[in-house]
């Protein structure tokens, strides 16, 4: 009886947990233009629009140059310049491309490695709504000095205070839910046993002089 009663509690902890996540979530996109950092990350999703809105504070100086993390290795600088709207020149000039991420965890060890070698201690950091929390857990893990500024992209599809009501809200937000529990409770134990330096990743190729 004390077992399920503790399994009552831990599962409405966990319930009360995922819709504080998911309000969380839902407020997290910019209602103003956020202050100048001294540069500008975009992790790579399914869409550019991430992307987009990364130049797109680039354009306003925002920060001085903008890092697009996890860029799959078969895409080249002018496709993805191509799919980005607003200045070419200015794209070629002060945009980086890394392309060692393969997930969450690498783009924030290829983000502090861009940071690092750049002298910066302030990043806007541009994601999805959703996956932003996590986003900025792994970042501080990985450079616990920055100042970072989240820059979400709104998911309409998550917008609906009914989200639990559609499966597929209802899959992304719990999934994404699950995952950023998992990094809390990896970056608190790091913190607890004294676990401090990572290995910084290779530095993202840089953009070419203009």
């Amino acid at each position: 009886m004390k077992f399920l009663t503790l399994v009552g509690i831990v599962g409405l902890i966990w319930l009360v947990g995922l819709f504080a996540f998911a309000d969380r979530v839902r407020n997290l996109t910019p209602a103003v233009e956020p202050a100048q950092a001294d540069g500008i990350v975009a992790l790579t999703g399914p869409s550019t629009e991430r992307i987009n809105a990364a130049v797109r504070l680039l354009e306003q100086d925002k920060g001085e140059r903008v890092l697009i993390s996890g860029v799959n290795r078969e895409v080249r600088r002018q496709e993805l310049n191509a799919l980005t709207p607003g200045s070419s020149r200015l794209f070629n000039c002060c945009v980086d491309l890394g392309f060692e991420a393969e997930d969450t965890g690498g783009n924030a060890q290829e983000i502090a490695a861009w940071a690092a070698s750049k002298n910066y201690t302030s990043l806007i950091v541009v994601t999805s709504d959703y996956h932003m929390p996590r986003s900025l857990l792994e970042i501080r893990g990985a450079a616990p000095d920055l100042t970072l500024t989240p820059y979400a992209v709104s998911t309409p599809s998550l917008d609906n205070s009914r989200w639990w009501r559609a499966a597929v809200t209802a899959r992304r937000m719990t999934l994404e839910y699950m995952k950023y529990l998992a990094v809390l409770g990896r970056e608190t134990l790091r913190r607890v046993i004294g676990e401090d330096e990572t290995v910084p990743a290779p530095s993202p190729e840089e953009a070419p002089a203009s």
